[in-house]
């Protein structure tokens, strides 16, 4: 029995359409009526062929042969199949939220006893601040997921995007037990590594139930925009390893002395690797972030991989608005107040650079996500996708039979 294929739109390689199963992509003289990619016929199914037809052809090229009918929406609270609204896809989805859900528990539990040297991260709110912000995000990330249908894809990139990225700091956390001695490890850093693992485990069996949606050509109109995005990247990737800390120290005496803290390559070695990896992350993200299509997802990508970098910074504003202690440079308090020292903290010009850069990610975050703009032209560019409107139901007379002729061709479609 031959498929009765209704084209919609059609490139110089591929056509998009509606089959007897669903949405799907068919070659241009393909050798069949099967289509070479196919999606459900949903609302997110026909966004997801949408943005799948135009990674693969240029704009400029997409010829509008008929308009598409509305697809079906799904009862809310549907489950098990992909790309469904309202509720989980599935065993894997349900999965995916309880790793994250366990993962942030331990996480949390994390919080109270002894991380590194015995100290808590409850109780050093510049280290507490940033572990926090990670643990919401992931929180948010399992109730979009939980939420099913477009939501759940924007929750597991915003939970991909945060895992990829804290993988470096949470390495150079363990690194420095690695360099140090197992006495420096707490049964919070335990607690921590493993929240981590269950949080990284659960966004990518998440990430792993759809791929329609992936990174895509770019188009000439997004060159200079994906430019700007990989260059801020690159930036803030540089201003991360220098010295953010700046330590003045006076004496009664009139003697001063100015240091600084913090440069990545001074730590032990394993310290370095971790923080070398946050570094690369970011950068990679972020690209993948730019070529992702649709951009909103694209978007999603670089929120999660830009809220660990803006935690970090939130991280250096709490300690230079805390008192040092002279026991960090060796001197005691008793030593400190026979001297008359006093010790004032800043933040060195390396990490307001650092500030820029994020600020400009953050700001072509927005613009990708402003960017998406309904239209219903055939011309419309990647990131956006065609009303639907309402047409009779499929028959022969509004068709084709996609059909290998002869000579082993297939018809397309004629342009009324």
């Amino acid at each position: 029995m031959r498929e009765i294929v209704t084209i919609w739109y059609s490139g110089a390689k591929y056509q998009l359409g509606r089959g007897q199963h669903g949405y799907g992509i068919w070659a241009v003289g393909g050798p069949g009526p099967q289509p070479l990619e196919q999606w459900p016929e949903t609302p997110d199914g026909w966004s997801a062929a949408w943005s799948r037809f135009t990674a693969l052809e240029a704009p400029g090229r997409i010829a509008h042969l008929s308009q598409p009918a509305a697809p079906a929406a799904r009862p809310v609270g549907a489950v098990g199949a992909v790309g469904g609204v309202g509720g989980i896809s599935g065993v894997s989805g349900v999965s995916a939220v309880i790793l994250l859900a366990a993962g942030v528990a331990c996480g949390v539990a994390g919080l109270f006893p002894g991380y590194l040297s015995g100290a808590s991260l409850a109780k050093e709110p510049a280290e507490l601040v940033p572990h926090v912000i990670y643990l919401a995000v992931w929180t948010v990330s399992a109730l979009l997921i939980a939420l099913g249908g477009t939501r759940q894809r924007v929750g597991t990139l915003l939970a991909l995007g945060t895992s990829v990225v804290t993988f470096g700091l949470f390495f150079a956390d363990a690194g420095t037990v690695i360099a140090g001695g197992t006495r420096l490890l707490g049964a919070g850093l335990v607690l921590g590594l493993v929240g981590w693992l269950a949080c990284a485990a659960g966004s990518t069996l998440a990430f792993r139930l759809r791929s329609a949606d992936a990174p895509g050509r770019l188009q000439r109109h997004a060159w200079g925009p994906a430019g700007i995005v990989t260059l801020a990247a690159l930036g803030a990737a540089a201003a991360f390893a220098p010295s953010w800390d700046s330590y003045t120290l006076r004496t009664s005496a009139g003697l001063t002395q100015s240091l600084t803290a913090g440069n990545s390559f001074a730590n032990p070695g394993p310290v370095i690797a971790g923080d070398v990896a946050v570094m690369v992350a970011l950068v990679a993200v972020v690209v993948t972030a730019a070529l992702w299509r649709p951009s909103r997802l694209g978007a999603a990508l670089l929120a999660g991989a830009l809220i660990p970098m803006v935690a970090q910074a939130i991280s250096a504003l709490v300690q230079v608005s805390e008192p040092t202690s002279p026991t960090a440079f060796g001197v005691s308090r008793a030593q400190a107040a026979q001297s008359g020292l006093t010790i004032s903290s800043g933040l060195t010009a390396a990490f307001w650079l650092y500030c820029a850069f994020v600020v400009a990610l953050v700001m072509m975050c927005g613009w990708m996500l402003r960017s998406v703009r309904p239209a219903g032209r055939a011309a419309a560019p990647p990131d956006s996708v065609p009303a639907p409107m309402p047409i009779a139901p499929m028959g022969p007379d509004d068709s084709r039979d996609l059909v290998p002729d002869a000579a082993g061709r297939q018809d397309g479609p004629a342009v009324p």
